[in-house]
């Protein structure tokens, strides 16, 4: 967990950098869908409105909820994220340090709660950083990697002459990017967009 410490969460305790891929860092057993894939959408329309404002879409972070565990409030993975939003104790305690409302990991209305906060946390780090249209795989990307990695791949796309600020960019010099499961990561933000366009589509 090696990351730049950047805003109010001490990111150090949040990054998966070094971790095995990601079908080895979800919870344990095969994927199975689960019956009620709406159980919790109140919850996470709730959370999005309180820390990104009534127009952002709910959706996307139901999406990262799925990309995550499956929606498996009791998911676990080998090195230690839980719940429907895969966090780490240790990102989990210093989000509640913050905000006493949410108390409990393993309870789903507060993984949620925390893993949107988190988010949210991600994306006004990236306002400046990034450009409005990519900004969503910046923050989801530094959701997965942690920020560190992705400012390493924009140090290696500015190298290359490249418009780091956008998401294309980053895709491309990502395989030159040392310490970075690269594709762990494009593959995550590249499933979350697509389970985000199956949601929209069910309207």
């Amino acid at each position: 967990m090696l990351l730049v410490v950047l805003a109010t969460i001490p990111l150090a305790t949040t990054e998966r950098q070094g971790a095995p891929p990601a079908s080895a860092t979800r919870a344990r057993g095969p994927v199975v869908p689960r019956r009620n894939t709406t159980r919790y959408d109140d919850t996470f329309r709730k959370y999005t409105k309180r820390y990104f404002g009534v127009g952002f879409d709910w959706r996307l972070f139901k999406a990262q909820g799925m990309a995550e565990s499956n929606l498996d409030s009791a998911a676990l993975s080998w090195v230690g994220a839980r719940g429907i939003m895969q966090l780490m104790p240790t990102t989990f305690s210093e989000i509640a340090s913050r905000n006493p409302e949410i108390a409990h990991i393993d309870d789903p209305e507060w993984n949620i709660a925390a893993g949107i906060f988190y988010d949210r946390t991600l994306w006004r780090l990236w306002e400046q950083d990034s450009v409005a249209s990519h900004r969503k795989e910046f923050m989801l990307a530094s959701y997965n990697a942690g920020r560190g990695t992705i400012l390493r791949a924009q140090l290696r796309a500015r190298l290359d002459s490249m418009d780091y600020r956008t998401w294309p960019a980053i895709e491309r010099v990502a395989p030159k990017v040392g310490r970075w499961r690269y594709t762990e990561t494009l593959g995550y933000v590249r499933r979350i967009d697509s389970l985000h366009t199956a949601l929209l589509k069910r309207r």
